[in-house]
């Protein structure tokens, strides 16, 4: 059973997730971290780490700031919150908990949507020993499935950040799409550019140097990376997938693009690759990658290798 626990995050904010630890110590054993996708509680994932633990792994989930067990007390008018802090400082701290509570052992990390980003801005994504990530992008807006690009704009970058403005936060839960979102990471999913770097980099004298300072983070991720994503995606599109990945470029980088069809399946989507109907289908590709670094013999779909850059 999972144990729940607390820790901090790189700056001190306390965060709320859960460990699947095994009795015995093992240095040989990976421990694997689940990063979550954009105001998505981190209980969505228990099935997957709960699979990753039968199969020989400890595992650590854990909420952002703000979402799912990780909310404060008080209104989330009050708290400060973007997606770089989920990345550099939430995901740093998730990192740095599962380097210390279990300590020799090899580090990996699972990404869903906004967490292989999270990844790249971690200052310590060097750690980590393979990486797996299920439709990782940054929302950049022209990257939308072509035919619902029109109503996911009015959705996420109309709606979402009128009501970010208007509230001091996104009452998302009432209205059906996900978890209730900070203020700050409403706007800055809504006001994404091709380049996440351009996004900022005028909103401070320091803007231009922190932007650097962020890309270049990306770099310092050497693990390999398979990165999976399904023609029925709406964000992950073929061409976010790439845009993201483009930024990890001392990582060995391998792109696996796969339809329902050839799993015999009616969608997928962003969100249903940790549903468990996909047990015995998909989570085994996500398994050996993180055990052998490698793609199952019969793993449908095609896949583009990009090494890492010189």
């Amino acid at each position: 059973m999972p144990q729940p626990i607390t820790f901090p995050a790189a700056d001190g904010f306390r965060l709320q997730g859960h460990e699947w630890r095994h009795a015995h110590a093992d240095p040989s054993r990976p421990v694997v971290v689940i990063n979550p996708a954009t105001s998505v509680a981190s209980r969505y994932y228990h099935r997957f780490a709960a699979y990753l633990h039968a199969h020989g792994m400890d595992v650590v989930t854990y909420d952002y700031r703000g979402i799912g067990a990780s909310r404060p007390p008080a209104s989330l008018r009050r708290l400060p919150a973007s997606w770089y802090d989920w990345g550099e400082l939430d995901c740093e701290g998730a990192l740095r908990h599962a380097l210390a509570a279990f300590p020799g052992q090899p580090l990996d990390v699972v990404a869903h949507s906004i967490g292989g980003f999270a990844l790249g801005l971690a200052p310590s994504n060097g750690r980590v020993r393979r990486a797996f990530s299920m439709g990782s992008q940054f929302a950049y807006w022209r990257d939308y499935r072509p035919e619902l690009r029109r109503g996911m704009l009015l959705k996420w970058h109309l709606v979402m950040p009128l009501l970010a403005v208007a509230l001091g936060y996104v009452p998302a839960k009432r209205l059906g799409w996900m978890e209730d979102t900070p203020r700050g990471v409403a706007l800055d999913w809504s006001t994404m550019r091709p380049g996440f770097e351009q996004s900022f980099r005028h909103r401070s004298p320091r803007g231009r140097r922190l932007a650097a300072e962020r890309r270049a983070r990306f770099g310092q991720l050497r693990a390999p990376l398979l990165a999976l994503s399904v023609t029925d995606d709406p964000f992950g599109t073929e061409p976010a997938i790439e845009r993201l990945l483009g930024y990890f470029t001392s990582s060995p980088r391998t792109h696996l693009r796969l339809s329902p069809q050839e799993i015999d399946a009616e969608r997928i989507g962003h969100f249903a690759f940790f549903h468990d109907r996909f047990r015995h289908s998909l989570w085994p590709i996500a398994l050996a990658w993180l055990t052998q670094e490698a793609l199952p013999a019969a793993a449908p779909g095609r896949h583009r290798h990009h090494p890492r850059h010189a």
